[in-house]
């Protein structure tokens, strides 16, 4: 060997030729091959853990969305509650003369006559104000999971009425909607 290759080949070999074979996955080890390739690639650990991680997150989401879905289904129940009550509200304001007729006490069980289907012309407004009832509950039945409806009389003169509906939810228990008005 001359004196240049010797010099050649120390400048090679030396430290300053370490990051370089790094850098071409050479190794300085012995019985490592001098084009030795970087490891790429997911090991089987690595894509456990990141199902893990995706089964977690997918498990989060399909609880959001059954819980979104019970809201949405309280809510509409909730809803079709305020509607019923507001169209008993509406109908004791407008027959005066059956009002007390309303209440549970007095006017217990209605009957669906066809006088007062009709527009409620040759209807009495007591007869009326069972047949509001009568139509009103099975509204609420119809409407909403084991439902009930209830009026009570009250204030000075029992003129203040609360109307009150109760249901079942499944998933939530009993619910109540309580209207006051003074007609």
């Amino acid at each position: 060997m001359s004196a240049i290759e010797v010099v050649m080949h120390a400048a090679r070999s030396g430290p300053a030729a370490a990051p370089c074979a790094r850098r071409w996955g050479r190794s300085r080890r012995a019985g490592a091959s001098a084009f030795a390739r970087p490891a790429r690639g997911l090991s089987l650990i690595e894509a456990l853990v990141a199902l893990v991680v995706l089964s977690v997150g997918l498990l989060g989401i399909a609880a959001l969305y059954a819980e979104s879905l019970l809201s949405v289904r309280t809510s509409l129940q909730r809803s079709q509650a305020a509607l019923l009550a507001s169209d008993l509200a509406e109908r004791i304001r407008a027959n005066r003369g059956g009002r007390p007729a309303y209440v549970d006490a007095v006017s217990g069980a209605g009957a669906l006559t066809t006088a007062c289907r009709q527009g409620g012309g040759g209807c009495p407004p007591e007869q009326m104000a069972r047949y509001d009832k009568a139509e009103w509950a099975g509204a609420i039945k119809a409407s909403l999971p084991n439902g009930t409806g209830a009026v009570e009389a009250g204030g000075p003169a029992r003129r203040a009425y609360t109307i009150t509906i109760r249901w079942t939810e499944p998933a939530m228990g009993g619910q109540t909607y309580v209207l006051s008005i003074q007609p």
